[in-house]
């Protein structure tokens, strides 16, 4: 199995991501590398993201505007509140 993801405009039309893409093995791996690389896909274009596996949609598309917004700029630790860890259940 092959997790990746899907790179998107806000329109839903496909776009080239500023962060060269991976194929990953588990899920978990995926979402760790977009959890890393997300503010580098916005400032490149990338509006959304969705998540295939074998090329079948998991979820989405997922905006990356919404976590931008999400806990402030640090996002990364969420110790200044509880809307941190919300992504990761």
């Amino acid at each position: 199995m092959a997790w990746t993801w899907r790179f998107e405009k806000a329109d839903g039309s496909q776009t080239e991501p500023a962060v060269e893409p991976e194929e990953f093995p588990t899920q978990s791996d995926a979402e760790s590398w977009i959890g890393e690389v997300w503010r580098e896909l916005l400032e490149g274009g990338t509006d959304q993201v969705t998540l295939q596996e074998d090329g079948s949609t998991v979820y989405g598309p997922m905006s990356l505007h919404d976590a931008s917004g999400a806990d402030g700029q640090d996002g990364q630790d969420g110790e200044d509140g509880e809307d941190g860890d919300a992504a990761e259940e």
